[in-house]
């Protein structure tokens, strides 16, 4: 029996207790439905894998068992530093050739390719990265519940501290609760001890949407104080909004040395953008650019990979822009990305590819927020279609999951649109279709999701 079947029986009698038949029944097919989705586009993307694959695996595993088996045989008292392990020679060759930016005033010297460990869970493809001359490496309190940091300190315990640089990140609800600060201060910790770490470098409040929380004095006063305590040498924000008034407010108030901002070629308000960032960079805060991908895929219906090597080497045309995390999540996609610092100028080829997607709807949301003014509910449009990019982009409905319930959406989202979604998006989203396509998401209980 196939395993989404089986799963899907499973389903069927948890929900029995606590729902009628005709809704268990209902909630089944739409879980299969979306199971179904998912393996078929793993077996697209294994497809067109098998037909594009150039990359040598066998050097990563070399690489990774090497330093794995050699750690067997040497005492755990012994010094890291003090060991010469073998090395892969491409790795090395790799690490002398990487680029380097400085970001901002904060003085750390950063290759211009880091990785966004957020979908990984495989310390392998970390350890590769490692290995492989990355030295920054971006993560948060909330991903896969606590497990993406955990993996992160379990990695690194016991490395040279210099030898990698850690961001993290903590999200909170806004307006503050009472409790805020205590809150806030508890995630830090929390996130402190997963990550085995008595600091982290750089330390970030997570998916800020409004100059509104970040001016908030409450806000500015708790993250003064966790740098002023010591457990983060740098704070900064991190935002999907595409505001460039965030990064102008950024500069007004002083206080933040990075920003981490979604920033590609799709953008709309690329121009206001690129003008506030080149602001900001001048202020002295250091720029981190997350999505550089656009959502992964080149069209709306998720089947073909984006050109990813086009992509980064279109944000590492702009000088200001320090480093780009890219959320790899195993050899292939990594050594992607390591070819495209070998040769991070976008060539003619590459620019008019980019060029024949600037008008195509793609799963990127521009995050304008005109959806939610149309919206009868109010709903969180913008972020419900991230959560959809998630799942039919990235190929993550875990990360959709984690995304959608952090929004508190009401039991019956869309009830009161008998007639049909009322939202009309300037990029093109049938929005109608997108929320009923990720509405299942929703309802699934996490064990089964990937």
């Amino acid at each position: 029996m196939p395993c989404f079947v089986y799963n899907g029986l499973a389903l069927f009698f948890i929900l029995e207790k606590y729902v009628s038949e005709i809704e268990i029944f209902y909630k089944i097919l739409r879980y299969l439905y979306v199971k179904f989705i998912h393996i078929n586009n793993k077996i697209t993307a294994m497809k067109q894998k098998q037909k594009e694959n150039s990359i040598n695996r066998r050097k990563f595993l070399r690489m990774t068992a090497v330093a794995g088996a050699g750690a067997a045989f040497f005492p755990k008292d012994m010094n890291a530093s003090a060991i010469s392990l073998p090395t892969n020679p491409s790795s090395q060759e790799q690490n002398d050739e990487m680029p380097v930016r400085t970001l901002g005033h904060t003085g750390l010297q950063i290759p211009i390719l880091s990785m966004g460990v957020m979908r990984a869970d495989n310390p392998s493809v970390l350890r590769a990265a490692y290995n492989s001359g990355i030295k920054h490496f971006d993560t948060a309190h909330g991903y896969q519940n606590g497990k993406n940091e955990e993996m992160v300190g379990n990695f690194f315990e016991g490395k040279p501290r210099d030898s990698y640089i850690i961001g993290t990140k903590v999200k909170f609800d806004y307006p503050l609760k009472d409790n805020f600060e205590t809150e806030f201060e508890e995630m830090v910790d929390t996130s402190l001890k997963r990550l085995k770490m008595d600091f982290v470098d750089i330390f970030y409040i997570h998916a800020v949407k409004d100059v509104e929380t970040m001016s908030d004095e409450r806000v500015v006063a708790a993250v003064k104080k966790i740098k002023e305590s010591g457990k983060a040498r740098f704070i900064g924000l991190s935002t999907h909004a595409h505001k460039p008034e965030l990064l102008d407010t950024a500069v007004k108030l002083g206080i933040y040395d990075v920003v981490l901002l979604s920033y590609n070629f799709k953008l709309d308000n690329l121009d206001e953008t690129n003008a506030a960032v080149k602001r900001a960079a001048e202020a002295g805060i250091g720029l981190v650019a997350m999505k550089t991908m656009a959502g992964g895929v080149e069209g709306a219906d998720g089947k073909k990979k984006i050109n990813a090597q086009a992509c980064l080497k279109w944000v590492w045309k702009n000088e200001y822009i320090t480093t780009i995390i890219p959320g790899f999540t195993n050899y292939d996609e990594l050594d992607e990305c390591l070819a495209a610092v070998k040769s991070p100028e976008l060539n003619e080829e590459e620019n008019k590819y980019l060029a024949s997607l600037r008008n195509k709807e793609m799963l990127f949301c521009q995050q304008c927020g005109k959806c939610s003014e149309q919206c009868p509910e109010k709903l969180p449009i913008p972020d419900m279609m991230r959560a959809y990019m998630y799942t039919y982009g990235y190929k993550y409905a875990q990360l959709s999951k984690e995304t959608l319930a952090e929004l508190k959406l009401p039991e019956n989202i869309c009830s009161s649109c008998n007639n049909g979604c009322k939202v009309s998006c300037p990029s093109g989203f049938n929005v109608g279709e997108k929320i009923a396509a990720i509405k299942p998401v929703m309802d699934i209980p996490e064990v089964f999701l990937t």
